[in-house]
């Protein structure tokens, strides 16, 4: 099992930028495959970026491509995500997960382990 708790949430302005970053509690961090979803007021949760058990490996919901960058830390069981260019529409609840992963591989859906979220504002 697994515990996260991320942090690093703020208001920021449009254009501007915000890290995430999710600590995980465990001697086995490096054996799950981590992601970042978020969910906005109305709307359901949705994946946002995939990173695989190494970090070989990642994957972004389109229309974050080219400003997120998700990257791990196995030695400090650390799991962030850069967000550039941050646009209103990207104000959402911003929730890690984890899932146990059997190899390089990165997951949209399957996840079992959460954390609480931490909330990005971006102002027009």
């Amino acid at each position: 099992q697994v515990q996260l708790v991320e942090s690093g949430g703020g208001l920021v302005q449009a254009g501007g930028s915000l890290r995430l970053s999710c600590a995980a509690s465990g001697r086995t961090f490096s054996m799950y495959a981590m992601g970042w979803f978020r969910q906005a007021p109305g709307k359901e949760r949705e994946f946002v970026a995939g990173i695989s058990r190494s970090g070989s490996s990642t994957d972004y919901k389109d229309s974050v491509k080219g400003r997120f960058t998700i990257s791990r830390d196995n030695a400090k069981n650390t799991v962030a995500l850069q967000m550039n260019s941050l646009q209103p529409e990207d104000t959402a609840v911003y929730y890690c997960a984890a899932v146990v992963s059997g190899g390089e591989i990165t997951y949209k859906q399957g996840y079992r382990y959460w954390g609480r979220g931490t909330q990005v504002t971006v102002s027009s």
